[in-house]
């Protein structure tokens, strides 16, 4: 195969790849929590001794969105939303994980999960108890829980030493191998859940765009293919 069929393949991967990617952002755009990724495409220079240089595209890396989505109403005692940057704590059985999504709830221990049952991690790290006696419920804007007047902990909003290597696991929860700190500059807002921060109109245009570069690479390579197989022919005449 010839240098432009190569470079043309490489292109095609990367679309496909990202096709992918914003194919899953669309399937998310009402996930709770959600952030919207994206495709970085990069150039591959392959050059060796003796043989001419060969530029690929590369589609590999991905990155996250981490606007502010959309805040909605939902009146539940235990929903909670962050305002501002920061995540939520939770406690997985592959260590702590950070996470926009706020729908929690206490289990039948009383402690507070979310709906994954992963515990929910206060500022201090440690799991948040809710005596199964309690009626009223009210969180501050600090992330502060109080139960029928009583302090009962405080949800703890962390901030990644390291934003740009939070790892995605799974639809909406992060790893921070570099850690996490707790922050007072987000504003923890009860009864609100924030929802996915995808730009479906927007997504949905740029699949347009890609499947129509996609098939005009695939007439490209068609076209290609049909060349050499006449030059072939005429070689051999």
């Amino acid at each position: 195969m010839e240098t432009a069929g190569y470079a043309t393949l490489s292109r095609q991967s990367g679309l496909m790849n990202e096709i992918r990617v914003i194919a899953n952002n669309i399937a998310n755009a009402a996930t709770t929590g959600y952030r919207q990724e994206g495709l970085v495409f990069s150039e591959f220079i392959k050059d060796g001794p003796n043989q001419p240089s060969l530029s690929m595209a590369r589609a590999q890396v991905r990155n996250t969105s981490f606007a502010q989505g959309t805040l909605t109403q939902t009146n539940g005692k235990f929903d909670v939303a962050i305002e501002g940057d920061g995540f939520f704590k939770v406690e997985t059985g592959a260590g702590e994980r950070l996470t926009r999504a706020g729908s929690f709830t206490p289990n039948a221990q009383g402690d507070l999960v979310n709906m994954d049952g992963h515990l929910v991690m206060d500022v201090s790290g440690t799991p948040i108890f809710i005596p199964p006696d309690v009626q009223t419920i009210k969180i501050a804007s600090d992330g502060t829980i109080s139960g029928d007047g009583r302090l009962l902990g405080q949800v703890g909003v962390f901030t990644p030493v390291n934003p740009s290597g939070l790892i995605r696991e799974g639809g909406v929860v992060f790893r921070a191998d570099e850690g996490s700190e707790p922050t007072q500059e987000a504003k923890v807002m009860q009864g609100f859940l924030e929802g996915s921060n995808v730009n479906a109109i927007g997504q949905v245009a740029r699949l347009v765009e890609i499947q129509r570069g996609y098939e005009l690479g695939q007439s490209f390579l068609e076209t290609e293919d049909q060349r050499i197989r006449s030059a072939v022919k005429a070689l051999s005449r």
